[in-house]
């Protein structure tokens, strides 16, 4: 087993970054493995095309994780792991909401800053 939903997370972000480390790349590929190539949330997060689709689809990453520690039967030596990760994703999740947040905060004060300028300099 293997944090699937971080390494997705990581190649959705880098594909919204611009960052073209190819090394990093086929890490976190053969990280997910076949869920990179099969159709489902993981392969989806991994291609997000923007921040408010790469947050939906990593917030369904987790509950699906969260699924599965739910029904994971208790003596299942997998169970703890999975528990760790549940952890680890909503740690994860609560960032990239702090960090998207963060954007939407620069993005309208960039607006309130033009706004002032205008206020010093006004348009004729």
């Amino acid at each position: 087993m293997a944090c699937h939903e971080i390494g997705a997370l990581r190649l959705g972000l880098m594909k919204l970054l611009g960052r073209s480390d190819e090394a990093e790349r086929q890490h976190e590929l053969a990280e997910l493995g076949a869920a990179a190539r099969e159709a489902g949330p993981l392969r989806s997060l991994s291609e997000a095309a923007d921040l408010a689709s790469l947050r939906r689809l990593f917030r369904d990453t987790v509950s699906d994780l969260a699924g599965r520690a739910a029904v994971a039967p208790r003596g299942d030596p997998a169970l703890p792991y999975l528990q760790t990760l549940v952890v680890l994703t909503k740690s994860v999740e609560r960032e990239l909401d702090r960090r998207v947040e963060d954007f939407g905060r620069l993005y309208r004060d960039l607006e309130e800053l033009h706004d002032f300028v205008h206020e010093i300099y006004p348009k004729d």
